[in-house]
């Protein structure tokens, strides 16, 4: 798996540690075999979640979907990479031109 997707919380939306982990818990059951949910981080006003896919656009799909289903979708910015890069591709907001980065 070539690509990094970071889902990016920012200030409080996921302030609740079991809240962070219960939804890290339903997207490695929605995403099977097709991802790996790697973990997460938090600090500087943000939450992290980091996911290893070979297709970012994809992956983004099926998470998408959990997050509407959990309420969290409009809190989140989503962006990938490749592994070894430092380049961030942005995928949600759709349309953002906003720099994404990961504090």
């Amino acid at each position: 798996m070539s690509y990094q997707l970071v889902l990016q919380f920012r200030g409080d939306s996921l302030a609740d540690y079991d809240t962070m982990i219960a939804l890290e818990e339903k997207l490695i059951e929605d995403l099977g075999d097709s991802a790996d949910v790697d973990g997460h981080d938090c600090g500087s006003s943000e939450t992290n979640i980091f996911i290893f896919t070979s297709d970012p656009t994809a992956t983004f799909g099926r998470v998408r979907q959990t997050l509407l289903r959990e309420g969290k979708l409009e809190s989140v910015k989503a962006a990938y990479r490749l592994v070894d890069g430092n380049h961030y591709t942005v995928l949600w907001p759709e349309g953002s031109k906003e720099e994404f980065k990961v504090a």
